[in-house]
């Protein structure tokens, strides 16, 4: 247990390559970002600024940095495979702190730009009407799960991101932030190979706010899918009472960590400019009210602190299913409070009965 730890970078460099991947039956090109234990000659090239992969994360956009090197070598292998799957609005590499983690500690992640990003008949018109808006956003909806499905065979059995790399069909996580934590939790009703799941402040309540996709979760899966749900106890968009009703409607195996002082973006890379843009720049008129109930984030915890949290948990997690560590199930049945207190970090435990 002592020798255990799920928030220190894990002993493997990262590289990060992107991939195309042709959908013929929908004829969608999704780009795909793919993340994996890269080899030994890489050490320490994805912790320093001069060798580290950056990126325009959208046009015109900013050039951001992540803890990768592009195109690196394989380490050659057998891994897990974990799923990431983005927010509404988001795109792949929204939370690279978390799937470079993951990476570092030997598992491969895979994300793609989902459907309402690549897809031009899906994006928003400024002249729809409320009727086109809602079809819009079925399809959206209904688009998200395919993806994943589309993702997982590509990625399984294309074999053309790396050659040296191979994929365990029977270890595979997905994890997914908001819209995206709720087409993690979807998922596992229509496909089976997904093994565990954690849900990053996850839609899918009965009644969300105004602004939000309605997508009720109804958790119909037909085998046990051990999960763990993160969660902010500010969350605006995505209210903590939700998160409650959410969570007791979830099957068993489930866990519950909500993070003290945190609020929707705190699950994604660049925490404080991405929340004070999202509360102060213009908005459609159903997300400003949302935006008038945002706490400034100096109210808040910072994204470092909510970054080791989401990082530390969700590994032990996808190590304590995917691989069976004994340490990690260990470390998610003990003293998940007292040991985030002593890494300054203030959580609510909110339990379900054990994880399997």
């Amino acid at each position: 247990m002592a020798a255990y730890d799920p928030f220190i970078r894990g002993r493997f460099p990262v590289g990060v390559r992107s991939i195309r991947a042709l959908d013929v039956a929908r004829n969608r090109d999704f780009t795909c970002e793919i993340w994996y234990p890269a080899a030994t000659q890489h050490q320490n090239q994805d912790l320093d600024p001069e060798t580290q992969d950056r990126f325009m994360p959208r046009p015109n956009g900013t050039e951001q940095k992540q803890l990768a090197v592009r195109d690196a070598t394989a380490r050659p292998g057998l891994y897990p495979l974990i799923i990431f799957s983005h927010h509404s609005g988001g795109h792949r590499r929204t939370s690279t702190f978390l799937c470079t983690h993951l990476s570092s500690h030997g598992y491969v992640v895979a994300s793609l730009d989902h459907s309402e990003v690549v897809a031009p008949e899906l994006a928003r018109r400024s002249d729809e009407d409320e009727e086109q808006k809602k079809a819009r956003w079925r399809s959206v909806i209904d688009s998200r799960v395919p993806d994943v499905r589309f993702l997982l065979d590509h990625v399984l059995h294309s074999n053309n991101h790396d050659p040296q790399v191979e994929l365990d069909s029977s270890r595979i996580g997905m994890v997914g932030h908001s819209f995206g934590a709720w087409t993690a939790l979807a998922t596992p009703e229509i496909d089976s190979r997904i093994r565990a799941v954690v849900a990053l402040a996850p839609g899918g309540t009965s009644n969300p706010r105004p602004g939000i996709l309605p997508v009720k979760l109804t958790f119909y899966w037909d085998r046990e899918v051990p999960a763990l749900y993160l969660v902010a106890e500010n969350d605006v968009p995505l209210p903590l009472a939700g998160m409650y009703e959410l969570f007791e409607r979830a099957p068993n195996p489930k866990q519950m960590v909500i993070l003290r002082r945190a609020d929707h973006l705190h699950f994604i890379d660049n925490v404080e400019q991405e929340h004070e843009a999202f509360r102060t720049v213009p908005m459609p008129a159903e997300v400003t009210q949302m935006q008038k109930e945002m706490r400034p984030i100096a109210e808040l915890c910072s994204g470092e602190q909510a970054h080791l949290w989401v990082r530390g948990l969700t590994l032990a997690h996808m190590d304590a299913i995917l691989r069976d560590r004994h340490e990690a199930q260990l470390f998610l049945a003990g003293d998940i409070e007292g040991e985030m207190a002593r890494r300054g970090l203030d959580v609510i435990l909110h339990k379900g009965p054990p994880l399997n």
